[in-house]
């Protein structure tokens, strides 16, 4: 993790820090203004990359031993050091220059990792029960303790927030000192929190004030109205950015635990890397920052750097050459609402097209071949066609974060939190991961004749339905979401293909070597594309060992959709799961449970929902028929 940051918010030089693991980074934090005699940070513990961009990204807080922090935003991370990540397609529809993966300390090049702040601000003492903000206990560098009776502080189990992403410290005055007039902090008392222990209720957590006003429990601090009723309103402020004054706030604010999963929601946008960019020449120029440079400077660049022409087997007037033609390309300019189809286009057409090895694993990052045995075991069941990404990249990067509802794919963006204060920012904080995949695409006249079948269209009626009264019901609770339209993309192609690619991962996790929380699913599902990517993409070499591209040979796939059908055939949780009307969290999944399909979040990219059995296999009547129903 890192180090937390308090104020004064001033650069420090970094201390005597140990040695970091390859991909761990260090959080760290200036000491108070008032101990700043030698400057230093304190380390406070060790993260992934990866969880900067997936758990502890800009704005989430982490706990370390008995302190909470928040991370800082972009502003403060030294970047001089972290290497850049190249995905161009990625960068221009998220309309920055490049990506970064994020900054892991050097002690010897006096390089910090990221920076946290101390958040929440307010902190008890379970030994005089004292609650106040963490300076006044007079606590020294480098601990929470209290300064009165030694013992180890904790920090306020409760914070505001809103949807806008703003958050703050709970307002326990003015929780306290309902119903008077007196400003904040001015009766001149002191408050306290003490923990009763009838109960394991809210009910049991007491705060009184030593001006003589009568205690409060916490009971009823978690409904809105309450807030509302009191006076308690959103202050619009965003502790993780340095220096960021608050901002008006019109959404009404709600109490959280410090902890609960519903204070940040990452915001992540990925995209394979595919030819042209993926390899070769377009590879190398990218690298080398030549892409929009004059004739006269590639020439140089590459004239005094011929070995990095070898490796790719061409020549210096093949690279000028191609370089023009870039420069001469007019960038495209996709609107915010076809980003994701316009970056799922371009990879399903690469998927089904096929990209067969040319260059070594450095220079070329996606490999896509057709199986060499025969198809017609899977074209039985309605399978067009099956290809082997015997090698992939994918960049994951951190757009913005979202605290409250988690966030759905067909949200606008008008919830996303900033992640810099300025507004300049061109980069965004990414990891790059690698891996292996089987692609399968339906075919398309077979598609054509189920998804039009009345009986068929009827059922995803009804997931449908409920997303939009989801998608409604979210817009009218926010202030700039009141009578906007709102559309769902559930039809029952999309929902037969979701559901297909988590049965076969179920299945291939028995079968290919990889626990199903190590595989992955991306979606292609569209009036043009009916595709699904199932594969492995981790941060190290074990996501290319060959297991899932094995899986996806004729003659093992269709053994593989043969049992992966007979287990979505029946759930142990039947008839009540096959004959559910609505399912899952909000409504938005069928015949779908924990106990037949449903996956652990981090193979899903759509939270666990848009499922039903009934797609792949039928309704038990009849009435509605499945996609392999001939196959059963």
């Amino acid at each position: 993790m890192g180090h937390p940051v308090e104020p004064p918010r001033r650069r420090c030089r970094v201390g005597s820090l140990p040695r970091q693991q390859p991909g761990q980074v260090t959080v760290m934090t200036p000491p108070p203004a008032r101990l700043r005699l030698a400057p230093r940070l304190r380390k406070l513990g060790v993260v992934r990359r990866s969880q900067l961009i997936t758990t502890y990204g800009v704005g989430a807080l982490i706990a370390v031993d008995n302190e909470s922090f928040i991370v800082s935003g972009l502003d403060s991370w030294d970047t001089s050091a972290a290497p850049e990540v190249f995905e161009r397609r990625l960068a221009q529809v998220l309309g920055v220059k490049s990506f970064r993966l994020p900054p892991t300390p050097d002690t010897d090049e006096g390089v910090d990792g990221v920076r946290v702040r101390r958040f929440p601000e307010f902190y008890s003492c379970p030994g005089c029960c004292v609650l106040q903000p963490f300076f006044r206990f007079g606590s020294l560098a480098g601990r929470a303790r209290c300064g009165e009776c030694d013992e180890d502080l904790v920090p306020s189990r409760f914070v505001l927030a809103c949807d806008d992403g703003h958050i703050e410290d709970f307002p326990y005055w003015k929780w306290v000192h309902r119903g008077q007039n007196t400003a904040s902090g001015l009766c001149g008392g002191t408050l306290t929190l003490r923990i009763d222990g009838n109960t394991a209720s809210l009910r049991s957590v007491i705060v009184s004030c030593d001006c003589g006003v009568s205690a409060v429990s916490m009971e009823g601090a978690f409904r809105a109205k309450t807030l509302k009723e009191l006076g308690i309103r959103c202050g619009g402020r965003r502790p993780w950015l340095k220096e960021a004054a608050a901002e008006p706030c019109s959404q009404q604010p709600r109490a959280m635990q410090r902890g609960s999963s519903s204070i940040w929601h990452p915001v992540m946008r990925s995209a394979l890397s595919i030819p042209p960019w993926s390899e070769g020449i377009d590879a190398l120029l990218e690298r080398e920052r030549m892409i929009g440079a004059p004739e006269e400077a590639v020439r140089w660049h590459f004239s005094s750097r011929s070995a990095l022409l070898r490796p790719i087997k061409v020549t210096l007037e093949d690279v000028v050459a191609r370089a023009l033609a870039i420069s001469t390309e007019a960038p495209k300019q996709p609107s915010p609402a076809d980003t994701h189809d316009v970056l799922r286009q371009e990879e399903y057409e690469s998927l089904v097209r096929g990209n067969p090895e040319k260059h070594a694993s450095g220079w070329q990052s996606f490999v896509c071949e057709p199986p060499t045995g025969d198809r017609s075991a899977v074209r039985q069941f309605g399978i067009d066609g099956c290809m082997l990404v015997k090698r992939l990249r994918e960049v994951r990067a951190l757009q913005a974060f979202m605290r409250g509802v988690a966030p759905l794919e067909s949200e606008s963006g008008q919830r996303h939190a900033k992640l810099w204060l300025s507004a300049e920012a061109d980069w965004l904080p990414a990891v790059e991961v690698n891996g292996e995949g089987v692609f399968i695409s339906l075919d398309a006249d077979r598609l054509h004749a189920w998804e039009t079948d009345p009986a068929v269209i009827a059922r995803s009626e009804q997931l449908r339905r409920n997303h939009l009264a989801l998608l409604e019901q979210r817009a009218a609770s926010t202030s700039h979401g009141k009578g906007a339209p709102v559309e769902s993309y559930v039809s029952p192609r999309f929902v037969l293909l979701h559901t297909l690619a988590h049965v076969l991962m179920d299945e291939w996790s028995l079968d290919g070597g990889y626990p199903v929380s190590a595989l992955r699913e991306r979606l292609y599902a569209s009036e043009e594309m009916a595709g699904v990517l199932i594969y492995t993409a981790t941060s190290d070499s074990a996501g290319s060992l060959g297991g899932i591209v094995a899986q996806g040979e004729p003659q093992r796939l269709a053994s593989t959709l043969n049992s992966a059908l007979a287990r979505a055939s029946w759930c142990s949780n039947d008839p009540l799961c096959v004959e559910s009307a609505a399912s899952g969290v909000d409504s938005v999944n069928l015949a779908a449970c924990h106990a037949c399909v449903l996956l652990p979040e981090t193979s899903c990219e759509n939270n666990n929902s848009f499922m039903d059995r009934a797609m792949l296999i039928g309704t038990p009547s009849g009435d509605v028929p499945g996609y392999f129903r001939a196959c059963l």
